[in-house]
């Protein structure tokens, strides 16, 4: 990478990107599914360390889904 991709791709990286109709169509979706799928996992384990870090997963890919979705599949 050169150093003026290296520029580009870090400020796409840490750059706003704002969202239009679709998109918060689109982040409504992941983060309905997201609840369904931390309820499910609430109601079927015990309270435990385990389940904390299978919540905080969830919420990891909630965040890593919606910066696709924000920044339209750039890697």
């Amino acid at each position: 990478m050169t150093e003026q991709e290296l520029k580009d791709w870090l400020d796409d990286v840490f750059s706003y990107h704002p969202a239009d109709d679709a998109d918060r169509r689109a982040y409504e979706a992941i983060r309905e599914d997201a609840k369904r799928l931390v309820t499910t996992i609430v109601q079927n384990t015990e309270r435990c360390a385990d389940q904390t870090a299978a919540i905080r997963k969830v919420r990891e890919a909630v965040m890593t889904a919606n910066a696709a979705r924000a920044r339209k599949g750039r890697a």
